[in-house]
């Protein structure tokens, strides 16, 4: 098996040149997708909803579609340089402090907090799971649920971490769906004007936080667009380029991978969006409707009222295992993601060679382990997921501020005038730096004052 992150003549492979064979080249986004859908949508979109009712469902839509257009430059890059995430933050200006610059530090303390997020979702797993077997408790669901995925990612390699994250969503997307269509036929179904409300962009001050959070999480948040990095590597969208040239020949290549990448991008957008919807539109209509705000141990229950009030009690035992499902994804997803990502870290530090493949496996089959049990440690000594989720959202939003800044880089600082696109482009990048940047100030001016 070749290695993603080396590029050789021998990975070089021409691109699809048809809409139906660059179908057959998708996968990162769909990966990010399982990973966003457990803590964004199941427990950060529907606490905004309950807590907001539909006033807020511009925060979400928002959050979702102005963030593709940094996670497609962060690709573009990835495919042009081959670099990974890490190296790409180390070219970046600013100080070095060891063998590591400041961005990669950053990010290092960014991601050791964001373990509290993943933290929560263990929770929510272990949640599930001691209510659907009780005889064991949340503490031991919780360590069990740590172990299982630990196995899963320990020799997961790309092709088994893409089709099962696929698999893992598309029951509760369905599931949601249904409930959310059969929401009409009961006293909580929402109308127009509902939605228009949704869309006035107003933000109350008590929802401040939690959208805050939300908008870290929802659609690609800042770690989701790093690791976005890695999962188009090893789809081989840079190897097939191969090592880069002054040829038209390589330049060509370079166009058509890229161009693989925007329709897997823009795809899982449309996926990841209209879940998100769905998620958030439930929490509105029926949890807002009863004064239900998802919170501790009690937090799937409250969760599952989204389905038991819609579709009847009988739903309770789908929505658990759909519910789980959604959360062992992002468990599954992120954990594949963080170990590669706490790999290039520690090859910046100086600790391991990442490019020396053995060493690489060796050290993501480590912290296959060592992560997932952070994890469980986290939720069993704090026990409230939800806030960790949301804390976790918060340092999300915190950290685009330097993918931003990163992006900012690659496009006006580093990028060829040949691969430069168009304006209208150039147009949405800075409507996607801007949001980012403007309701991340707002939020933490508001959380502050």
């Amino acid at each position: 098996m070749s290695d993603p992150y080396t590029l050789t003549e021998a990975t070089v492979k021409a691109p699809p040149a048809t809409f139906r064979e660059r179908l057959k080249h998708l996968g990162p986004g769909f990966i990010l997708s399982a990973a966003i859908v457990g803590s964004g949508e199941l427990i950060a979109t529907t606490t905004l909803g309950a807590r907001a009712g539909f006033v807020t469902f511009w925060v979400i839509l928002v959050s979702c579609l102005v963030k593709v257009a940094v996670q497609i430059e962060f690709g573009r890059h990835t495919i042009l340089t081959g670099e990974t995430a890490m190296t790409a933050f180390h070219q970046l200006p600013g100080p070095v402090f060891g063998k590591a610059r400041w961005t990669v530090w950053t990010i290092f303390t960014f991601m050791i907090v964001k373990l509290l997020q993943v933290g929560g979702i263990v929770g929510g797993v272990a949640i599930i799971l001691n209510m659907t077997v009780p005889q064991l408790s949340v503490p031991v669901w919780a360590f069990t649920t740590a172990i299982v995925v630990a196995l899963l990612v320990f020799r997961g390699y790309y092709r088994f971490i893409e089709r099962s994250s696929l698999i893992m969503i598309a029951f509760f997307t369905v599931f949601t769906f249904t409930a959310l269509y059969l929401l009409a036929y009961t006293p909580y179904a929402f109308h127009w004007g509902d939605l228009a409300e949704g869309m006035s962009f107003r933000l109350p001050r008590e929802a401040v936080a939690v959208a805050f959070g939300a908008f870290g999480i929802t659609g690609v948040g800042g770690d989701e667009i790093i690791h976005y990095n890695y999962w188009c590597l090893e789809k081989g969208y840079a190897a097939h380029c191969g090592p880069r040239t002054d040829s038209p020949e390589w330049a060509a290549r370079a166009k058509g991978w890229i161009r693989v990448m925007y329709l897997d991008a823009v795809f899982a957008m449309v996926i990841y969006t209209l879940v998100t919807a769905a998620f958030y539109l439930l929490g509105a209509a029926v949890l807002h409707a009863q004064g239900e705000h998802p919170e501790g141990y009690a937090m799937v229950e409250s969760l599952s009222m989204m389905y038991t009030e819609v579709l009847g009690p009988g739903a309770k035992p789908a929505f658990l295992l759909g519910a789980f499902v959604v959360l062992f994804s992002t468990l599954f997803a992120a954990l594949a993601a963080w170990t590669r990502q706490f790999s290039d870290i520690f090859g910046r530090f100086g600790w391991i060679d990442f490019y020396q493949p053995e060493q690489r496996r060796r050290t993501i089959a480590v912290l296959a382990w060592v992560i997932p049990f952070l994890w469980a440690l986290l939720f069993v000594f704090i026990k409230l997921p939800v806030l960790m989720v949301i804390t976790g959202g918060i340092v999300g939003s915190l950290l685009l501020f330097l993918v931003v800044f990163a992006v900012y880089h690659f496009r006006f600082r580093r990028l060829d005038r040949e691969f430069s696109p168009g304006r209208v482009y150039d147009a949405v990048l800075w409507v996607s730096i801007l949001s980012i940047v403007t309701v991340g100030v707002y939020g933490m001016v508001q959380i502050l004052g």
